[in-house]
């Protein structure tokens, strides 16, 4: 009877031994797609008042959680009964965010009315709405994001037994979202810890007053260059969904050098998906 005990212990620990180890390979395996997921999401966090911040980002950071509550489950019953589902699954994630992508660059590009939350004219009420609808746009594309970084965690593990798999790909998802959002906080509070090594220093021409007068100029450099990065990523991740997944794109494009496949495929995705979208709010106004 003892024996039969310490044989259960034995079997768990082996099994968390696996998983342990078959969780490194899929971590290895989807930290590309964590670094455009930091990019974009840091994009997508920033832009609110300072005081708003990290309020905002806990949001995000809980409908992230949702989201992996919802995907998880999902992925591993299609991994399980409906394995040719996940594939349109991720082209349909692809199409989304190459839209995204698209937008940001016509937004960029093409003249048009920018509106900016401005916390002296507008009343509490309509920047709280403008936050929320911020806050909806950058949940949904954590959801997608999200299925791209499960269904390649669930890839590097397929052959392993079910316990495993969801072990290994359930820790994936929660580090994912732990160690993106909380670079993501550290990021946008970056000045606010420049301002208290600024007031901490003895003189402006120290050196801790010269490091925090460095955070505050950094940052809103890095945020843009986040959101340029994270546009980009945006395209990469949408076309590499394809490129990987549509056996004619990758054979006809395999000739092209590095990540500009990925690239040129996610651009013409955005730029048809963006076209569609325009036509159709014309046709509906």
């Amino acid at each position: 009877m003892t024996g039969g005990f310490f044989a259960v212990f034995d079997d768990i620990a082996l099994l968390l031994d696996d998983a342990a180890a078959m969780s490194k390979v899929a971590t290895k395996n989807t930290i590309g797609i964590l670094g455009d997921d930091l990019a974009v999401n840091a994009q997508k966090a920033s832009g609110f008042a300072a005081s708003r911040e990290l309020p905002v980002l806990w949001a995000i950071t809980k409908g992230s959680f949702r989201n992996k509550l919802i995907i998880l489950p999902i992925a591993f019953l299609l991994s399980a009964y409906a394995s040719w589902a996940i594939i349109p699954i991720l082209i349909l994630g692809g199409i989304y965010l190459a839209y995204e992508g698209a937008e940001k660059i016509y937004e960029y590009v093409v003249p048009h009315k920018v509106v900016k939350i401005d916390h002296k004219e507008r009343s509490e009420a309509e920047i709280l709405v403008i936050e929320k609808s911020k806050i909806k746009s950058a949940i949904l594309t954590d959801f997608i994001l999200s299925i791209e970084i499960v269904i390649m965690a669930l890839g590097s593990v397929m052959n392993q037994t079910l316990p495993i798999q969801i072990i290994a790909v359930t820790v994936v998802a929660v580090l994912a979202t732990i160690g993106v959002y909380g670079i993501v906080a550290l990021l946008v509070r970056m000045d606010d810890l420049g301002f208290k090594l600024i007031a901490m220093a003895k003189g402006p021409q120290s050196l801790l007053a010269r490091f925090g007068a460095l955070l505050v100029q950094s940052l809103p450099k890095i945020i843009r260059l986040l959101t340029v990065v994270g546009t980009i990523a945006m395209l990469l991740v949408a076309g590499g969904i394809f490129v990987h997944n549509v056996h004619t794109l990758h054979e006809g494009l395999h000739f092209l050098p590095f990540i500009l496949p990925e690239m040129l495929v996610g651009a013409l995705i955005g730029a048809v998906a963006l076209f569609v979208q325009k036509g159709i709010s014309l046709v509906l106004k």
